[in-house]
């Protein structure tokens, strides 16, 4: 996992190593193989089939997802990876000068068809199932220059946990058009030391084995799911246990990466109007906490000067709407510059104005303190840490989606609508709305 790959012309099927990188082709080709290379030219790669003793079956479909395009024509759409939790939010390849419903592509052609077994209700049509294998296309640092295209970062083996038709907005031309839109359950490979057993994707290219013995090198949590189906993703998903203390440097962004020039740029927008940040961290503070499947309703700003560790109120819905309870959220957010750390006492203030069953969350540029985070998770607080990478990142997110990647509209709409949503009201009154 997170090996990064050398993809390129220069590296065939023979060349083990290629730039000081492992080359993606050797390891994709099965020794003495006679097949054709499998190649990630498109976002979305699908081999031909196989037609096994058994019957027909695709053996991979390889994807490669590319940050660097995001928000551009040729990649509208904005896909999400927490493969630390096992989960990939990744959407399909239409576009908007793309005729057709969206299995018009080639890529998204085959994802519907590996949808029908993954979704399978049987042992043997999820062992027709096609892995779905990840890659992120990243950049690497060579002779002082840095080097945008040419290497992939291995993002782990995933199988179709949900699959969803959506509607999306060119942010260059602001047409809509349909897509699909899928949840990937990206499983466990601590059974191999976190590393994939290329073997399983060599035997299911092989037409002489049948479905069973193609799948024979598939991961142990691959073969759990083949036998148990989607009551066994939570077993088999991806899970990295690590501490939950993070360093200032992994809470911020990295020097002169586009997350660190907004942070920057957010930082001098809002200094001598903090209290306009509020509105800011209340909009990213609403898409934090609406991704987790829950729905959050905003609800206003606490008047400057007042709020006593209290900035905005907002209000998450845990459920389905027949059956659901709705939880007050107060929300904290402190504009301080970016290398500046937040301390335990400032989040307290914050953790004491919560009554039970009420969720805070504290939004701010800086980084929150070592202490502050113990205070946090030895406690037990119901309260969620929002620091300067996750918000520049969410920034980016939302300009993208929202303002076609215009971060001065984003701003602008902010300033606009701080006024009218300051208020004076009681956060419980956040139930009755």
């Amino acid at each position: 996992m997170h090996t990064v790959l050398r993809y390129g012309r220069d590296g065939g099927p023979n060349v083990r190593v290629v730039d000081g990188y492992p080359n993606f082709y050797f390891l994709a080709t099965a020794p003495g193989s006679s097949l054709p290379m499998l190649t990630m030219e498109r976002g979305i790669t699908t081999p031909a089939g196989v037609k096994g003793p058994d019957g027909l079956r695709r053996p991979v479909i390889l994807i490669r997802s590319s940050p660097w395009k995001a928000g551009h024509e040729t990649n509208p759409w904005h896909d999400e990876f927490d493969v630390d939790h096992g989960h990939v939010r990744y959407f399909g390849d239409h576009k908007a000068g793309t005729t057709g419903l969206p299995g018009a592509t080639p890529g998204n052609r085959g994802l519907l068809e590996a949808w029908r077994y993954h979704a399978g209700t049987s042992p043997a049509e999820r062992l027709l199932a096609p892995p779905l294998i990840l890659f992120r296309s990243t950049t690497v640092h060579r002779d002082g220059r840095a080097i945008v295209k040419g290497h992939v970062e291995f993002m782990g083996a995933a199988l179709i946990e949900r699959l969803e038709h959506v509607v999306q907005r060119d942010p260059q031309t602001g047409v809509t058009f349909p897509n699909i839109a899928l949840d990937l359950a990206v499983v466990d490979l601590s059974d191999s030391g976190d590393e994939l057993d290329m073997r399983w994707i060599y035997d299911r290219r092989d037409a002489a084995l049948d479905a069973e013995k193609a799948n024979r090198y598939a991961p142990e949590s691959w073969k759990k799911w083949i036998k148990q189906g989607s009551a066994a993703v939570p077993s088999v998903r991806r899970r990295v246990l690590s501490s939950r203390i993070r360093s200032t440097a992994e809470q911020q962004p990295q020097a002169g990466s586009p997350e660190a020039e907004v942070l920057g740029k957010l930082y001098k927008f809002f200094d001598g109007r903090k209290h306009q940040f509020e509105q800011l961290a209340a909009v990213v503070a609403a898409r934090v906490l609406g991704s987790s499947g829950a729905s959050y309703s905003p609800g206003w700003l606490t008047r400057a000067g007042g709020d006593g560790g209290l900035d905005f109120v907002g209000r998450l819905d845990v459920g389905l709407p027949s059956a659901n309870t709705p939880l007050v959220v107060l929300g904290q957010a402190k504009c301080v510059l970016p290398d500046s750390t937040v301390s335990a006492e400032t989040v307290a203030r914050v953790v004491a104005r919560l009554r039970r069953g009420w969720l805070g969350v504290f939004v701010t540029t800086g980084s929150f303190s070592k202490s502050a985070q113990l205070e946090v998770i030895d406690d037990q607080y119901p309260l969620v840490l929002i620091a300067g990478l996750v918000l520049a990142e969410q920034v980016i997110a939302i300009a993208a989606a929202d303002y076609a990647g215009d971060l001065d509209a984003l701003l602008g709409a902010v300033e606009q609508d701080y006024e009218q949503a300051v208020t004076q009201r009681r956060p419980e009154e956040i139930l009755r709305d």
